[in-house]
Protein backbone atom coordinates (compact mmCIF):
# COMPACT_ATOMS: atom_id res chain seq x y z
CA UNK A 1 0.00 0.00 0.00
CA UNK A 2 2.97 2.32 0.29
CA UNK A 3 2.88 2.65 -3.49
CA UNK A 4 -0.45 4.53 -3.29
CA UNK A 5 0.70 7.04 -0.67
CA UNK A 6 2.77 9.54 -2.71
CA UNK A 7 0.78 12.18 -4.53
CA UNK A 8 2.65 11.67 -7.78
CA UNK A 9 1.72 7.96 -7.75
CA UNK A 10 -1.96 8.77 -7.26
CA UNK A 11 -1.80 11.12 -10.24
CA UNK A 12 0.08 8.50 -12.25
CA UNK A 13 -2.56 5.83 -11.59
CA UNK A 14 -5.39 8.20 -12.54
CA UNK A 15 -3.58 9.14 -15.72
CA UNK A 16 -2.98 5.44 -16.47
CA UNK A 17 -6.70 4.70 -16.23
CA UNK A 18 -7.54 7.56 -18.59
CA UNK A 19 -4.87 6.50 -21.07
CA UNK A 20 -5.92 2.85 -20.85
CA UNK A 21 -9.47 3.81 -21.83
CA UNK A 22 -8.79 6.38 -24.55
CA UNK A 23 -5.97 4.69 -26.49
CA UNK A 24 -7.86 1.46 -27.39
CA UNK A 25 -11.09 3.44 -27.90
CA UNK A 26 -9.59 5.26 -30.85
CA UNK A 27 -7.16 2.50 -31.78
CA UNK A 28 -9.89 0.07 -32.77
CA UNK A 29 -10.98 2.39 -35.59
CA UNK A 30 -7.40 2.81 -36.80
CA UNK A 31 -6.94 -0.97 -36.82
CA UNK A 32 -10.25 -1.38 -38.66
CA UNK A 33 -9.11 0.89 -41.47
CA UNK A 34 -5.55 -0.50 -41.51
CA UNK A 35 -3.92 2.66 -40.14
CA UNK A 36 -2.33 1.06 -37.11
CA UNK A 37 0.83 3.16 -37.44
CA UNK A 38 -0.97 6.49 -37.65
CA UNK A 39 -0.46 7.08 -33.93
CA UNK A 40 3.26 6.57 -34.36
CA UNK A 41 3.39 9.25 -37.06
CA UNK A 42 1.40 11.69 -34.95
CA UNK A 43 3.75 11.00 -32.06
CA UNK A 44 6.67 12.13 -34.21
CA UNK A 45 4.87 15.36 -35.07
CA UNK A 46 3.94 15.93 -31.40
CA UNK A 47 7.61 16.34 -30.57
CA UNK A 48 7.54 19.72 -32.32
CA UNK A 49 4.64 20.73 -30.09
CA UNK A 50 6.62 19.72 -27.00
CA UNK A 51 9.57 21.78 -28.25
CA UNK A 52 7.33 24.80 -28.77
CA UNK A 53 6.08 24.47 -25.21
CA UNK A 54 9.64 24.41 -23.91
CA UNK A 55 10.66 27.35 -26.08
CA UNK A 56 7.79 29.62 -25.05
CA UNK A 57 7.63 28.27 -21.49
CA UNK A 58 4.04 27.10 -21.92
CA UNK A 59 2.42 23.81 -20.97
CA UNK A 60 3.83 21.37 -23.57
CA UNK A 61 0.60 19.38 -23.56
CA UNK A 62 -1.44 22.26 -24.99
CA UNK A 63 1.14 23.13 -27.63
CA UNK A 64 1.41 19.43 -28.50
CA UNK A 65 -2.37 19.24 -28.95
CA UNK A 66 -2.33 22.12 -31.45
CA UNK A 67 0.58 20.74 -33.46
CA UNK A 68 -0.80 17.17 -33.39
CA UNK A 69 -4.21 18.28 -34.62
CA UNK A 70 -2.66 20.21 -37.52
CA UNK A 71 -0.44 17.26 -38.38
CA UNK A 72 -3.34 14.81 -38.24
CA UNK A 73 -5.46 16.99 -40.55
CA UNK A 74 -2.61 17.16 -43.06
CA UNK A 75 -2.16 13.38 -42.87
CA UNK A 76 -5.86 12.79 -43.51
CA UNK A 77 -5.96 15.20 -46.44
CA UNK A 78 -2.93 13.48 -48.00
CA UNK A 79 -4.55 10.08 -47.47
CA UNK A 80 -7.87 11.21 -48.98
CA UNK A 81 -6.18 12.52 -52.12
CA UNK A 82 -4.65 9.11 -52.79
CA UNK A 83 -1.61 10.72 -54.36
CA UNK A 84 1.15 8.29 -55.26
CA UNK A 85 3.70 10.64 -53.70
CA UNK A 86 1.67 10.94 -50.52
CA UNK A 87 3.90 8.55 -48.63
CA UNK A 88 6.89 10.81 -49.30
CA UNK A 89 4.98 13.81 -47.99
CA UNK A 90 4.02 11.93 -44.84
CA UNK A 91 7.60 10.76 -44.29
CA UNK A 92 8.85 14.34 -44.52
CA UNK A 93 6.13 15.41 -42.08
CA UNK A 94 7.10 12.73 -39.55
CA UNK A 95 10.85 13.25 -39.73
CA UNK A 96 10.46 17.01 -39.84
CA UNK A 97 8.39 16.84 -36.67
CA UNK A 98 11.09 14.92 -34.83
CA UNK A 99 13.91 17.13 -36.09
CA UNK A 100 12.00 20.33 -35.34
CA UNK A 101 11.13 19.14 -31.86
CA UNK A 102 14.75 18.35 -31.00
CA UNK A 103 15.94 21.70 -32.34
CA UNK A 104 13.30 23.65 -30.41
CA UNK A 105 14.07 21.79 -27.19
CA UNK A 106 17.78 22.54 -27.64
CA UNK A 107 17.03 26.25 -28.16
CA UNK A 108 14.86 26.55 -25.05
CA UNK A 109 16.03 27.38 -21.55
CA UNK A 110 14.35 24.22 -20.26
CA UNK A 111 16.38 21.94 -22.52
CA UNK A 112 17.79 18.82 -20.98
CA UNK A 113 18.01 15.12 -21.64
CA UNK A 114 15.78 14.32 -18.68
CA UNK A 115 12.94 16.60 -19.75
CA UNK A 116 12.84 15.33 -23.32
CA UNK A 117 13.27 11.71 -22.20
CA UNK A 118 10.10 11.88 -20.10
CA UNK A 119 8.06 12.80 -23.19
CA UNK A 120 9.68 10.21 -25.45
CA UNK A 121 9.32 7.18 -23.16
CA UNK A 122 6.87 8.31 -20.48
CA UNK A 123 7.55 8.89 -16.80
CA UNK A 124 5.26 8.61 -13.79
CA UNK A 125 7.32 11.25 -11.98
CA UNK A 126 6.35 14.07 -14.35
CA UNK A 127 2.53 13.85 -14.22
CA UNK A 128 1.75 17.17 -12.54
CA UNK A 129 -1.68 18.24 -11.26
CA UNK A 130 -1.99 20.55 -14.28
CA UNK A 131 -1.14 17.69 -16.63
CA UNK A 132 -3.77 15.49 -14.98
CA UNK A 133 -6.45 18.15 -15.55
CA UNK A 134 -5.49 18.42 -19.23
CA UNK A 135 -5.43 14.63 -19.61
CA UNK A 136 -8.87 14.34 -18.00
CA UNK A 137 -10.45 16.99 -20.25
CA UNK A 138 -8.97 15.57 -23.45
CA UNK A 139 -9.82 12.00 -22.48
CA UNK A 140 -13.46 12.99 -21.88
CA UNK A 141 -13.64 14.47 -25.39
CA UNK A 142 -12.15 11.34 -27.00
CA UNK A 143 -14.44 8.96 -25.11
CA UNK A 144 -17.53 11.05 -25.91
CA UNK A 145 -16.73 11.02 -29.64
CA UNK A 146 -15.66 7.37 -29.95
CA UNK A 147 -18.65 6.07 -27.99
CA UNK A 148 -21.30 8.57 -29.06
CA UNK A 149 -20.46 8.27 -32.77
CA UNK A 150 -19.55 4.60 -32.67
CA UNK A 151 -21.90 3.48 -35.44
CA UNK A 152 -21.03 6.32 -37.78
CA UNK A 153 -17.29 5.90 -37.30
CA UNK A 154 -17.58 2.14 -37.74
CA UNK A 155 -19.47 2.58 -40.99
CA UNK A 156 -16.85 4.96 -42.37
CA UNK A 157 -13.95 2.71 -41.34
CA UNK A 158 -15.62 -0.39 -42.78
CA UNK A 159 -16.80 0.92 -46.16
CA UNK A 160 -16.41 4.58 -47.08
CA UNK A 161 -18.33 4.28 -50.33
CA UNK A 162 -21.37 2.70 -48.69
CA UNK A 163 -21.24 5.28 -45.87
CA UNK A 164 -21.20 8.06 -48.46
CA UNK A 165 -24.20 6.56 -50.27
CA UNK A 166 -26.18 6.42 -47.03
CA UNK A 167 -25.64 10.15 -46.51
CA UNK A 168 -22.96 10.14 -43.81
CA UNK A 169 -20.49 13.08 -43.89
CA UNK A 170 -17.51 10.85 -44.66
CA UNK A 171 -14.88 13.59 -44.93
CA UNK A 172 -15.96 15.21 -41.67
CA UNK A 173 -15.93 11.87 -39.86
CA UNK A 174 -12.49 11.02 -41.26
CA UNK A 175 -11.11 14.35 -40.10
CA UNK A 176 -12.77 13.91 -36.71
CA UNK A 177 -11.17 10.49 -36.35
CA UNK A 178 -7.75 11.91 -37.22
CA UNK A 179 -8.17 14.74 -34.72
CA UNK A 180 -9.21 12.30 -31.97
CA UNK A 181 -6.13 10.20 -32.70
CA UNK A 182 -4.00 13.33 -32.32
CA UNK A 183 -5.67 14.19 -29.01
CA UNK A 184 -5.12 10.64 -27.78
CA UNK A 185 -1.40 10.90 -28.52
CA UNK A 186 -1.27 13.99 -26.32
CA UNK A 187 -3.25 12.28 -23.56
CA UNK A 188 -0.91 9.30 -23.47
CA UNK A 189 2.48 10.92 -23.98
CA UNK A 190 3.09 11.59 -20.26
CA UNK A 191 2.43 7.98 -19.25
CA UNK A 192 3.44 5.92 -22.30
CA UNK A 193 5.68 8.30 -24.23
CA UNK A 194 5.47 9.64 -27.77
CA UNK A 195 7.50 6.79 -29.25
CA UNK A 196 5.27 4.05 -27.80
CA UNK A 197 1.80 5.57 -27.73
CA UNK A 198 0.84 3.83 -30.98
CA UNK A 199 1.49 0.45 -29.33
CA UNK A 200 -1.12 1.10 -26.65
CA UNK A 201 -3.60 2.00 -29.39
CA UNK A 202 -3.00 -1.19 -31.36
CA UNK A 203 -1.80 -4.03 -29.11
CA UNK A 204 -4.87 -4.17 -26.77
CA UNK A 205 -7.12 -4.22 -29.84
CA UNK A 206 -5.08 -7.01 -31.43
CA UNK A 207 -5.23 -8.96 -28.16
CA UNK A 208 -9.01 -8.53 -27.89
CA UNK A 209 -9.49 -9.72 -31.47
CA UNK A 210 -8.13 -13.12 -30.48
CA UNK A 211 -11.13 -13.84 -28.23
CA UNK A 212 -14.03 -11.69 -29.43
CA UNK A 213 -16.21 -11.90 -32.51
CA UNK A 214 -18.02 -8.55 -32.73
CA UNK A 215 -17.04 -4.92 -32.84
CA UNK A 216 -18.69 -3.98 -29.53
CA UNK A 217 -17.13 -6.92 -27.65
CA UNK A 218 -13.72 -6.18 -29.15
CA UNK A 219 -13.92 -2.54 -28.13
CA UNK A 220 -14.93 -3.36 -24.54
CA UNK A 221 -12.27 -6.06 -24.17
CA UNK A 222 -9.56 -3.83 -25.64
CA UNK A 223 -10.41 -1.06 -23.18
CA UNK A 224 -10.22 -3.58 -20.32
CA UNK A 225 -6.83 -4.79 -21.51
CA UNK A 226 -5.61 -1.21 -21.88
CA UNK A 227 -6.66 -0.20 -18.36
CA UNK A 228 -5.24 -3.33 -16.68
CA UNK A 229 -1.91 -3.20 -18.48
CA UNK A 230 -1.56 0.55 -17.86
CA UNK A 231 -2.18 0.13 -14.13
CA UNK A 232 0.12 -2.88 -13.84
CA UNK A 233 2.76 -1.08 -15.87
CA UNK A 234 2.72 2.00 -13.65
CA UNK A 235 2.88 -0.15 -10.51
CA UNK A 236 5.72 -2.27 -11.87
CA UNK A 237 7.54 0.87 -13.00
CA UNK A 238 7.43 2.22 -9.44
CA UNK A 239 8.49 -1.04 -7.79
CA UNK A 240 11.36 -1.93 -10.16
CA UNK A 241 12.38 1.64 -11.09
CA UNK A 242 11.74 1.29 -14.83
CA UNK A 243 10.31 3.76 -17.36
CA UNK A 244 6.53 3.46 -17.42
CA UNK A 245 6.02 3.48 -21.20
CA UNK A 246 8.14 0.44 -22.13
CA UNK A 247 6.81 -1.46 -19.10
CA UNK A 248 3.17 -0.88 -20.10
CA UNK A 249 3.78 -1.84 -23.74
CA UNK A 250 5.71 -4.98 -22.75
CA UNK A 251 2.83 -6.10 -20.51
CA UNK A 252 0.36 -5.44 -23.33
CA UNK A 253 2.41 -7.63 -25.68
CA UNK A 254 2.49 -10.40 -23.06
CA UNK A 255 -1.30 -10.14 -22.84
CA UNK A 256 -1.55 -10.49 -26.61
CA UNK A 257 0.61 -13.64 -26.46
CA UNK A 258 -1.56 -15.07 -23.67
CA UNK A 259 -4.81 -14.37 -25.53
CA UNK A 260 -3.35 -15.91 -28.68
CA UNK A 261 -2.53 -19.10 -26.78
CA UNK A 262 -6.08 -19.24 -25.38
CA UNK A 263 -7.71 -18.50 -28.73
CA UNK A 264 -6.53 -21.68 -30.49
CA UNK A 265 -8.32 -24.22 -28.21
CA UNK A 266 -11.39 -21.99 -28.09
CA UNK A 267 -11.56 -21.96 -31.89
CA UNK A 268 -11.29 -25.76 -31.98
CA UNK A 269 -14.05 -26.09 -29.38
CA UNK A 270 -16.33 -23.78 -31.37
CA UNK A 271 -15.62 -25.78 -34.52
CA UNK A 272 -16.51 -29.07 -32.81
CA UNK A 273 -19.70 -27.57 -31.40
CA UNK A 274 -20.80 -26.25 -34.78
CA UNK A 275 -20.03 -29.62 -36.36
CA UNK A 276 -22.08 -31.54 -33.78
CA UNK A 277 -25.11 -29.27 -33.84
CA UNK A 278 -24.99 -28.43 -37.53
CA UNK A 279 -25.65 -25.05 -39.16
CA UNK A 280 -28.58 -22.93 -38.12
CA UNK A 281 -31.24 -23.14 -40.86
CA UNK A 282 -34.33 -21.01 -41.27
CA UNK A 283 -36.87 -20.70 -44.07
CA UNK A 284 -37.43 -17.28 -45.59
CA UNK A 285 -40.33 -16.63 -47.93
CA UNK A 286 -39.48 -14.26 -50.72
CA UNK A 287 -42.23 -12.70 -52.88
CA UNK A 288 -42.36 -13.86 -56.49
CA UNK A 289 -43.49 -12.03 -59.64
CA UNK A 290 -46.86 -10.35 -59.52
CA UNK A 291 -48.32 -12.54 -62.30
CA UNK A 292 -46.93 -15.78 -61.01
CA UNK A 293 -49.06 -18.66 -59.83
CA UNK A 294 -49.90 -18.31 -56.11
CA UNK A 295 -48.47 -21.73 -55.42
CA UNK A 296 -45.14 -20.62 -56.84
CA UNK A 297 -45.32 -16.96 -55.87
CA UNK A 298 -42.77 -17.48 -53.11
CA UNK A 299 -39.40 -19.14 -53.15
CA UNK A 300 -37.95 -20.82 -50.11
CA UNK A 301 -34.47 -19.62 -49.25
CA UNK A 302 -32.19 -21.44 -46.87
CA UNK A 303 -30.26 -18.91 -44.78
CA UNK A 304 -27.23 -20.38 -43.11
CA UNK A 305 -25.59 -18.28 -40.42
CA UNK A 306 -21.85 -18.45 -40.71
CA UNK A 307 -19.26 -17.19 -38.27
CA UNK A 308 -15.78 -15.95 -39.00
CA UNK A 309 -13.10 -17.73 -36.99
CA UNK A 310 -10.61 -14.86 -37.18
CA UNK A 311 -12.11 -13.09 -34.18
CA UNK A 312 -11.57 -9.60 -35.63
CA UNK A 313 -14.08 -6.85 -35.09
CA UNK A 314 -16.79 -6.55 -37.69
CA UNK A 315 -15.46 -9.43 -39.81
CA UNK A 316 -18.32 -11.87 -39.47
CA UNK A 317 -19.22 -13.67 -42.62
CA UNK A 318 -22.89 -12.78 -42.26
CA UNK A 319 -26.01 -14.56 -43.46
CA UNK A 320 -25.92 -16.26 -46.82
CA UNK A 321 -29.15 -16.81 -48.73
CA UNK A 322 -29.25 -19.58 -51.36
CA UNK A 323 -32.19 -19.41 -53.73
CA UNK A 324 -33.34 -22.49 -55.53
CA UNK A 325 -31.67 -22.68 -58.93
CA UNK A 326 -29.43 -19.69 -58.34
CA UNK A 327 -25.94 -19.02 -57.06
CA UNK A 328 -25.47 -18.07 -53.39
CA UNK A 329 -25.73 -14.38 -52.60
CA UNK A 330 -23.70 -13.25 -49.61
CA UNK A 331 -23.98 -10.00 -47.72
CA UNK A 332 -20.75 -8.04 -47.47
CA UNK A 333 -18.54 -8.73 -44.49
CA UNK A 334 -18.67 -6.51 -41.44
CA UNK A 335 -22.05 -4.87 -41.96
CA UNK A 336 -23.02 -5.09 -38.28
CA UNK A 337 -21.49 -3.76 -35.09
CA UNK A 338 -23.10 -5.83 -32.39
CA UNK A 339 -26.23 -7.24 -34.05
CA UNK A 340 -27.08 -9.30 -37.14
CA UNK A 341 -27.69 -7.59 -40.43
CA UNK A 342 -31.04 -5.90 -40.65
CA UNK A 343 -33.39 -6.67 -43.48
CA UNK A 344 -32.76 -3.24 -44.99
CA UNK A 345 -28.98 -3.53 -44.98
CA UNK A 346 -29.16 -7.12 -46.27
CA UNK A 347 -31.35 -6.17 -49.18
CA UNK A 348 -29.43 -3.02 -50.06
CA UNK A 349 -25.91 -4.44 -49.73
CA UNK A 350 -26.47 -8.10 -50.51
CA UNK A 351 -29.53 -9.17 -52.50
CA UNK A 352 -29.65 -5.93 -54.49
CA UNK A 353 -26.14 -6.62 -55.76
Amino acid sequence: MEMFQPDFMQRAFLAAVLVGVTAPSIGIYLVQRRQALMGDGIGHVALTGVGLGFLFQANPMWTAVLVCVLGAVVMELVRARGNQRGDIALAMLFYGGMAGGKLLVSMSSQSGAGSLESYLWGSILFVSPGDLVVIGLLAAVVIAVTVGLRRQLFAVCQDEEFARVTGLPVRVLNLLLAVMAAVTVTVAMRVVGLLLVSALMVVPVAAAQQLTRSFAATQATAIGVGVVTALLGVGTSYQVDLPSGPTIVFLAILTFALFSAIAAPLARRRHRASTEHGPAVCDVALPGPANADPATATATATATATEDSSGGPGTAGGPAAVLEGTEPVRAPAGAAIDAPLSGESLSSRGLAQ
